[in-house]
């Protein structure tokens, strides 16, 4: 004698967290209309699901199922992968630590990182020149004041 299942809850969100084992963080959006103002509200809510595998990383899309609880706060399981994050994010990060502050300083600027420090002395030398004009203004202002009283 076979008992029929309930139908089970089935979300679609996107994975936040991956930092547990067998365990990742799935936020799934929905939209409500406000009951006064009649506005559609987006609404976030965040699962713990199961990932028997770790095979999730942060971006995926997951589609997650209800199941008995698991543990304090599991009471979902990840039924497949809908599409994988474009950039995974460890990925990301290791590129990020490997590139050196010269090449980050010649994507900005577009330049060398001579040719940035050169730029840098020049605005300095401008600096001191037009602090160095503001005070001879000054000081003529200074002698005219006198020579007037």
């Amino acid at each position: 004698m076979s008992q029929l299942r309930s139908k089970r809850k089935v979300f679609v969100g996107v994975v936040v967290s991956d930092k547990m084992d067998k365990t990742v963080v799935v936020a799934v959006d929905r939209l409500v209309r406000h009951p006064l103002y009649k506005k559609v509200v987006r609404r976030t809510s965040k699962f713990y699901a199961h990932d028997e595998f770790n095979e999730c990383r942060v971006g995926d899309i997951v589609e997650i199922m209800e199941t008995r609880p698991l543990s304090k706060l599991k009471r979902w399981r990840v039924t497949r992968i809908v599409q994988r994050a474009k950039v995974p994010l460890p990925v990301a990060r290791e590129e990020v630590g490997e590139e050196t502050e010269e090449q980050l300083l010649e994507e900005v600027f577009g330049a060398a990182p001579q040719a940035v420090e050169q730029t840098e002395q020049e605005i300095q030398e401008e600096r001191q020149q037009t602090s160095s004009g503001l005070t001879d203004e000054q000081t003529s202002l200074d002698k005219t004041d006198e020579s007037e009283s």
